[in-house]
């Protein structure tokens, strides 16, 4: 239900606009994942679809945004300023509505049901 695209080889200091796609329906969140060769899946940005509320690693605070657009459906990661450790496959996953949820609840793999194939993310240095 969920079809992620967009990533690819850009060098050390570009950008890449992620995007995943879910098939007309919407799910009550969203989240982009992603696992670097060798590592652990690990969390990078995540948003409520209702409240357009948004979440963000650490890692990745002010380098990375993630939006919805209501009229297609779909939810976007723009990626900028990117080095040679954000190579890594990225997942977009989609949760359904289960009531009122922390926020820490965003950041975990297991409030999500739904996951896409996954996109290359290469950064060259």
């Amino acid at each position: 239900q969920l079809q992620a695209s967009g990533g690819g080889l850009v060098q050390a200091g570009g950008s890449l606009r992620l995007s995943c796609a879910t098939s007309g329906r919407t799910f009550s969140r969203y989240a982009w994942f992603r696992q670097a060769p060798g590592k652990e899946r690990e969390f990078v940005a995540a948003i409520r679809w209702s409240t357009s509320t948004t979440y963000y690693a650490g890692s990745v605070k002010g380098r990375v945004t993630i939006s919805r657009d209501i009229a297609k459906t779909t939810v976007a990661l723009q990626t900028n300023s990117l080095t040679p450790e954000d190579t890594a496959v990225y997942y977009c996953a989609a949760g359904e509505f289960r009531g009122l949820i922390s926020s820490l609840a965003y950041y975990r793999e297991g409030e999500y049901d739904y996951w896409g194939q996954g996109t290359l993310v290469t950064v060259s240095s």
